[in-house]
Parts: structure tokens; C-alpha cells; sequence
């Protein structure tokens, strides 16, 4: 496991866990006081405070958002190990997803190979409205989630969190957690390590795309795509094309999809009319930070940098870890474990040989090599490692 090592402050006093926020004197003003707020309603931290409340805490969740399934910079596929091993999962209204079977990869000359593992599947979501129906859900366990509300700063006054706010009164928390994406605010507050190392990716949504169903359709192209990939898939109720790179400051704004689309033309089409919707932003891809807690405060999701180094895949390990955090933070508020900053983080995710693979990606992607390599058993076992976790079926007899 990956040991991320803390800044503490000096140690102070555990508290009990409280019913529901409690409006308390502070600074000759009102404010709130609460045993966790955790700052971001992304799918990490949604996650965290959903299983905290479950376990009988005070929460409350800040978003500067007017709506969390707005603006996201995630294409929203979820993996069959996610659904897995989060029951939360489970609950999902199955509008909101669409299952895909496999992936088609395409070396730069296009020639492709398809990818299935027996059982194995993919989700397709619509993100935005998954997003937005985790907040009703996470509300429905009794958490106060604000949106429209940004983190000004937070100040440790006397064993505690004490936050202040744009938007309504200042918050006081037994503990804090940072979920608010790779630019967290949190993590600048607190000290904490900060995401450096970025993927840039753009994204259309079609409605009349057509392309071979129930398929994650990847292609490999170094000069369209170095660092990364192009990908298409049929989404929820619209087709999902897009592109990613290895970000260069100079050029990331330019990024255009366009010659990805003239390259896949023979075998995906978006259709005659513009796109519906169109998502850009930058993505970690250095795996997770060094100092990602102090005390009494810790980050998860892309604001501890928890995001796969190669296939940039984030939803799984926020979901998971975002969800142990809370019980962790439980644990520790009603005295029976030890502070999660000195313990817990030590679970995170160290990405080694994704790690590895993104380093030899970096350094030495060749379409050459994918060109000639892609249908070797070699190049297929790599990637259903990549794609599938190991759980790439018998080889196809050609």
C-alpha cells in the first residue's frame, strides 16, 4: 500500500458525536457547528458524508456550485468493480446508466482488436444527473448539503474547524475533509500537497452518433493524443466522443476535436448536427499526493490526486475511499479509533504499476509499436490489465 505521509498541528482533544448541527456563538456572530463538513459535492465527497451521517454524525457538505452535476470534466464511466464493492451503487435509478460490454482499441493505423472479460462490464452514465441525484440521496440521510457556497479559508481555533463562508454563517467542525477536485481549495488552506501533473481533455455529446453499440471505442494516435487516448462510446441518451492529452500549458485551450473526428470517420459518426453539449478540463495523472492530511483534516477523490495514472479513471476510488473516510471520521469522533489523518491515508492508492506505465507512456509511446504490437497476446495482456484488472478472458483462436 502507499504510505502518504502528514503535516499535523499539535494534537488536541477528540469530541463526541452530535445529533445535528448546532447553531453556536463565535466571533460575536452566528455560526454552525457540526462534526465533519466536507468541502466539495463531487462523488468523493458525497461519498464521505453519506456513510458519516449513516453512522450518526453531523454532517454538512459544501459546493460552489449551484448544481453538482454541473460543468463536471469527467466522461462518467463507472467500472463493474465500483458497483461492486459500493452498495451505494445499487440504488442508482437504471435511467441514469446504460452497460457496455467491452472495448474495441485501435492502433494508429486503425486496425483494432475487441477486449471482453467474461462477467465484465462497464457503465455508462449521465453524469450530471447521477451527480445531482447522489446530492437528493445524501440528503435523504440527514446531510446538509450547500450548494452555491465557496470555501474562503479555514482556520484551526482551539481543537477545531472553524470555516467561514460566501454564503450563510460560519461553519465550526470537529473534522474537515477536502473533495473539492484537483485545484482544492482545501488542500491550499491546510498546507497540503497540490496536483501538478495534468491530462487536458475535451468532450462532445452527439445525439445521432453512430458507431458499433455496447463498445468503449479507444484509439491510440501519438500525434493526436500523446499521453493518452481518443474514445467513443454510446452514453445515456447521447454519444460521447472525446480526446485527451498530456496538458501543455501553451496549446490546452486550443485543443480541438476535430481531426480526431476526420480520423474516425469510417467508423464513427457524429452525425450532421453540432454537439448538444461540449465539457473541457484538466485531469490528475500523477498519481496521489505526498501530504494529503493533517490533524483533524484529510483530502480524497481528485483533491488527494486519487485518480489512475494511465486510464485516468477516478469514480471508483472516490466513490470507495470516499466512503471508508466517513466511516473513518465516525470511528474517530465517537472515540473508538485514533485520527484517520495518521492512519487511514495510509490506504490510499499507490498506483505503482500504473505509475510505472505512465512514466514508459510518457517517455516512449510509439505508433509504430501499437501499429505493429496491438494483436500480439502480449500487447492484449496488457491492456485487459489496464481496462479489466486482470480479468482478461482465454486468448480467441484465429
Amino acid at each position: 500500500m502507499h504510505t502518504s505521509s502528514c503535516f499535523f498541528s499539535p494534537p488536541a482533544s477528540s469530541s463526541s458525536a452530535e445529533p445535528a448541527p448546532v447553531p453556536i456563538a463565535g466571533n460575536g456572530s452566528g455560526s454552525v457547528k457540526v462534526d465533519l463538513l466536507v468541502v466539495g459535492a463531487s462523488f468523493a465527497g458525497l461519498a464521505c458524508a453519506r456513510a458519516a451521517a449513516l453512522a450518526g454524525l453531523s454532517v454538512r457538505v459544501l459546493e460552489k456550485k449551484t448544481s453538482a452535476g454541473a460543468k463536471l470534466h469527467t466522461t462518467g464511466i463507472i467500472v463493474k468493480d465500483a458497483v461492486d464493492s459500493v452498495p451505494w451503487l445499487a440504488e442508482v435509478p437504471p435511467a441514469l446508466v446504460r452497460r457496455i460490454e467491452g472495448v474495441r482499441l485501435y492502433a494508429p493505423n486503425m486496425r483494432h482488436v475487441d477486449l471482453h472479460a467474461p462477467g465484465y462490464w462497464f457503465w455508462a452514465t449521465d453524469a450530471p444527473a447521477l451527480l445531482d441525484w447522489m446530492v437528493d440521496s445524501t440528503r435523504s440521510c440527514g446531510v446538509d448539503v450547500q450548494l452555491g457556497t465557496l470555501l474562503e479559508q479555514a482556520l484551526w481555533v482551539n481543537g477545531r474547524w472553524e470555516v467561514p463562508v460566501t454564503q450563510g454563517a460560519c461553519i465550526t467542525a470537529t473534522y474537515l475533509v477536502g473533495a473539492d477536485g484537483p485545484h482544492s481549495r482545501v488542500a491550499k488552506a491546510l498546507g497540503l500537497s497540490r496536483n501538478t501533473r495534468f491530462l487536458y481533455g475535451v468532450e462532445h455529446e452527439y445525439q445521432g452518433a453512430r458507431m458499433a453499440p455496447g463498445l468503449l471505442h479507444c484509439f491510440v494516435d501519438r500525434q493526436l493524443a500523446p499521453g493518452y487516448i481518443g474514445w467513443a462510446l454510446e452514453g445515456v441518451g447521447v454519444s460521447q466522443i472525446g480526446l485527451a492529452r498530456r496538458m501543455v500549458r501553451s496549446d490546452a485551450g486550443a485543443l480541438k476535436l476535430d481531426p480526431l473526428l476526420r480520423k474516425i470517420a469510417p467508423v464513427v459518426t457524429p452525425g450532421e448536427a453540432p454537439p448538444v453539449a461540449v465539457r473541457a478540463g484538466m485531469i490528475p495523472c500523477g498519481g496521489v499526493l505526498p501530504v494529503v492530511a493533517r490533524e483533524r483534516a484529510l483530502l480524497v477523490g481528485d483533491a488527494a490526486g486519487m485518480v489512475s495514472p494511465v486510464t485516468a479513471g477516478g469514480i471508483h476510488t472516490a466513490l470507495l475511499h470516499g466512503q471508508r473516510a466517513g466511516e473513518a471520521v465516525a470511528r474517530f469522533v465517537r472515540r473508538e479509533a485514533g485520527d484517520p489523518a495518521t492512519w487511514f491515508v495510509r490506504s490510499y492508492p499507490g498506483f505503482r504499476l500504473k505509475r510505472t506505465l505512465r512514466w514508459a507512456f510518457d517517455h516512449f509511446q510509439s505508433d509504430w509499436v501499437f501499429n505493429h504490437l496491438l494483436g500480439t497476446p502480449q500487447m492484449r495482456r496488457v491492456a485487459e490489465l489496464v481496462y479489466f484488472h486482470r480479468k482478461g478472458g482465454p486468448l480467441p483462436r484465429n
